[in-house]
């Protein structure tokens, strides 16, 4: 693996991680104050999240100067709904089927989402 990817997963990584914290503020929101369905709250959570980490990705972690901006957007946001899928689920079957506590298994899913996400956005939002 080069230098160059092994720094762009980094710096996705870290955009990422300040993406859990609008990821989970949000979903703890709607679900432990506003009383939302546990799955409507880690969308809202997740897309708020996907907002924000397209920002930082295009500006720092890509470098992005792509005029078109709504079609790069639209692809980050096409590779992140199909994270979302992902993500929910792998709560649901960590959560539902095997117990897991809810945000242990969001956790998780998290985790193994982030691997999807940045070889999507490398390979199909950032090409270029």
């Amino acid at each position: 693996m080069n230098s160059e990817l092994i720094w762009k997963f980094l710096k996705f990584g870290v955009v990422g991680f300040s993406g859990v914290f609008v990821d989970f503020g949000i979903t703890w929101v709607c679900r432990e104050k506003i009383r939302l369905n546990q799955y409507v709250a880690n969308s809202t959570g997740f897309l708020a999240a996907v907002i924000s980490n397209y920002i930082l990705n295009r500006i720092w972690t890509f470098e992005s100067s792509d005029p078109a901006v709504m079609m790069q957007f639209s692809k980050f946001l096409l590779a992140s709904l199909i994270g979302l899928a992902l993500n929910n689920s792998i709560i649901y079957l960590l959560n539902e089927r095997y117990r897991l506590n809810f945000y242990l298994a969001k956790v998780v899913a998290t985790a193994m989402v982030t691997l999807w996400n940045f070889w999507a956005n490398y390979t199909f939002t950032f090409t270029g």
